[in-house]
């Protein structure tokens, strides 16, 4: 639950809408729900502004579905890192739940989402680098950020960035996904005044080991005041974004 799911609940009560047996009654797995093989932590609204999230990466697809089942009736639910059979899995228990199989997330919208005033822009390299900027778009979307994505802007035709600079400069926040050497995250901060966070990725030939040439040529970069994430997290990201955005619009 969030901060205003449980001041509506308090207030209900008060009012003598809601009894406090039934308060009580959808209080009771707060502050976690103990599934067994997974503590689900309900609390994490509350605390950090947004839920807890199911990391699908590791677990069987009962596993996910059982977490997913004990969250969809609460609030909105985001899964990252699902393959199809977990999607299939989420499916048989939430038919309408919303699957990315290239950002590979599940979105189960419980409540609408209030959104932000300010733009997260989600900027990459190259097609390959899709993957993880979907899964930066989609947590960036369920969090409450409008969200766009401009494709395929690398250096490689550094030419191809230069249309996009006025929708940057409009962002509240500008995430630079890039694989090879990661040298668009440098670009891009010489060119705006946006908070620029640059997610290196595991795209590139072997010299790139994976990503970790991306991840400490962004760590590196002349441009100051980037941010730098951890290889392909473009959950994480988002995440981050998100932070920001939400600062942004309260100050306003």
């Amino acid at each position: 639950m969030n901060e205003k799911q449980i001041k509506q609940l308090l207030e209900d009560v008060q009012h003598g809408d809601s009894t406090i047996d039934d308060a009580m009654h959808t209080l009771r797995d707060l502050p976690y729900e103990d599934l067994g093989h997974t503590k689900i932590d309900h609390h994490r609204a509350l605390r950090n502004g947004f839920p807890e999230v199911i990391y699908g990466a590791g677990k069987t697809p009962d596993q996910v579905a059982e977490i997913f089942a004990a969250m969809m009736t609460r609030g909105n639910v985001l899964v990252t890192r699902v393959d199809d059979a977990i999607a299939t899995a989420v499916q048989a228990i939430c038919p309408d739940v919303e699957y990315n199989p290239l950002g590979r997330t599940l979105v189960h919208r419980h409540t609408a989402v209030e959104y932000q005033s300010g733009k997260v822009l989600i900027v990459t390299a190259g097609t390959s680098d899709l993957a993880v900027a979907e899964e930066a778009r989609t947590t960036a979307d369920i969090l409450g950020n409008p969200a766009e994505l401009i494709s395929d802007v690398g250096v490689a035709g550094i030419h191809r960035i230069f249309g996009s600079v006025a929708q940057m400069r409009d962002a509240a926040v500008v995430i630079v996904v890039a694989g090879m050497e990661g040298a668009l995250a440098s670009v891009v901060g010489g060119m705006i005044d946006r908070p620029v966070i640059a997610v290196p990725t595991s795209v590139g030939y072997g010299a790139a080991f994976q990503g970790i040439a991306a991840l400490l040529g962004m760590l590196t970069s002349c441009a100051s005041g980037i941010s730098v994430v951890n290889i392909d997290n473009g959950f994480g990201a988002a995440c981050a974004a998100n932070r920001i955005n939400r600062l942004a619009g309260a100050a306003d």
